[in-house]
């Protein structure tokens, strides 16, 4: 095959914003079959097996995905054209996540090559950016039971062996209308600033080595209608990240039983994740001397409801920048520790 980074220009080229996937998926898909690979695909999700799976064995995934944001503004040169200087690979999505998906296939291919004490899945996923139901939660309907999943997202090779979750919360605070001059009525945004308070000051007891605190962030505001009318509704947005000691339902009950709004959550489907420090894998990676850590961002991990980690070529302060980069070296790098660590791999 050519090298990683002459494939990764080529996607670049491709533009595959969310939802938008659909011509990568279409050269991607061809790719993959001229060089000899078998692609399946679901949506504009594709997969391919190593090798027949069989059913005594363990399955393990490895995972990138395809869809990038849209464009900064500030972007200096065209974001779909690839540009290569200075020993790194200009272009949108060529930290996040194209360095994965380049960098995982040059190690399945080669981890293919021999046996494996495990099945060994490959899958490219659309729609992370945005969590998208067409996208990691569409395939994961395709496939067989996973047991393990290595999900390529750009950690500089670190390992991170939890990952948190997230929520988004709409906030309605219902008062009553009055005139101002005469300081009537129930001023909503009184009452939605008490609210406000009590999220800035509370703090959830159970904390995690990895993921630290459960994170409440109101980042939304919106009442009022004009200046002499006291408002009867305010609104706001609240922005929670979970780490694994709690659920969903256990971070919503707990704010209904403190705050004044009505709370409505968009998703309750971005779950948080972790892994035990005695996994093969980890333990694996730690004979190796990779960091490990717990990761504020969100990635496909949070719809995979078996073990995962999250390690990949790249640096996630790239992600969704202008003049986003790779360097040919980090993918290099990265495709010779994915088959270190995964060639003959137990994981039981």
């Amino acid at each position: 095959m050519i090298h990683p980074t002459d494939l990764l220009k080529q996607l670049i080229a491709i533009p595959s914003v969310s939802r938008e996937e659909g011509a990568l998926a279409d050269f991607f898909e061809k790719w993959l079959q001229d060089a000899g690979f078998s692609p399946q695909r679901v949506g504009n999700n594709l997969y391919l097996w190593a090798a027949a799976p069989v059913e005594d064995k363990l399955t393990l995934m490895l995972n990138a995905h395809l869809d990038t944001v849209k464009p900064n503004p500030s972007w200096q040169q065209d974001p779909f054209e690839p540009c290569e200087r200075d020993g790194a690979i200009y272009g949108l999505g060529a930290n996040d996540d194209l360095a994965s998906v380049v960098s995982l296939l040059y190690a399945f291919d080669r981890l293919r090559r021999s046996p494996q004490p495990y099945n060994l899945l490959l899958a490219y996923s659309c729609e992370e950016e945005v969590s998208g139901k067409g996208g990691m939660e569409l395939l994961l309907q395709a496939l067989p039971r996973i047991d393990f999943a290595v999900v390529g997202e750009p950690t500089g090779m670190r390992l991170a062996v939890a990952e948190k979750g997230l929520m988004v919360l709409d906030a309605v605070v219902r008062g009553k209308a009055g005139h101002a001059a005469r300081d009537e009525g129930d001023n909503a945004i009184y009452k939605a600033i008490q609210d406000i308070q009590w999220l800035a000051a509370y703090r959830f007891p159970k904390l995690s080595e990895t993921l630290g605190p459960v994170i409440l962030s109101v980042t939304m505001v919106s009442a009022g209608t004009q200046h002499n009318v006291v408002p009867d509704e305010c609104r706001y947005v609240v922005d929670v990240r979970l780490n694994e000691h709690y659920t969903h339902q256990e971070v919503l009950d707990e704010l209904k039983r403190h705050l004044q709004a009505e709370l409505t959550p968009r998703s309750m489907r971005l779950r948080p994740s972790g892994i035990g420090m005695d996994h093969p894998f980890v333990r694996a990676c730690q004979a190796k001397g990779i960091e490990c850590f717990g990761s504020s961002t969100l990635s496909d991990q949070a719809l995979m409801p078996f073990a995962s980690v999250k390690i990949g070529p790249g640096d996630s302060a790239r992600s969704h920048t202008a003049g986003e980069f790779v360097r040919v070296s980090e993918i290099d790098e990265a495709v010779e520790l994915y088959v270190t660590l995964l060639d003959g791999l137990r994981l039981a």
